[in-house]
């Protein structure tokens, strides 16, 4: 079988299936980190929180970054 026959036959599946086949083969794409990995960025994460909570740092909106990136890429 091809990918066009798959991909044609996965179409018709119903939502439900359709949504756990997407669901695994994005998991092939992207396995999950290691639990050292995955502790480091717990870490990290609990870390920057504290600090925002703490008035260490400032937050910035989400908006003001994607514009920065966006001027960047202009370039």
């Amino acid at each position: 079988m091809n990918t066009t026959d798959l991909m044609t036959e996965a179409a018709s599946l119903p939502l439900e299936e359709r949504a756990r086949l997407v669901d695994s083969l994005l998991q092939t794409l992207n396995p999950p980190p290691d639990d050292s990995t995955t502790a480091a960025w717990l870490a990290v994460a609990r870390r920057r929180l504290d600090d925002m909570r703490a008035g260490r740092i400032e937050a910035v909106p989400g908006e003001a970054v994607f514009e920065k990136v966006r001027r960047r890429l202009e370039q």
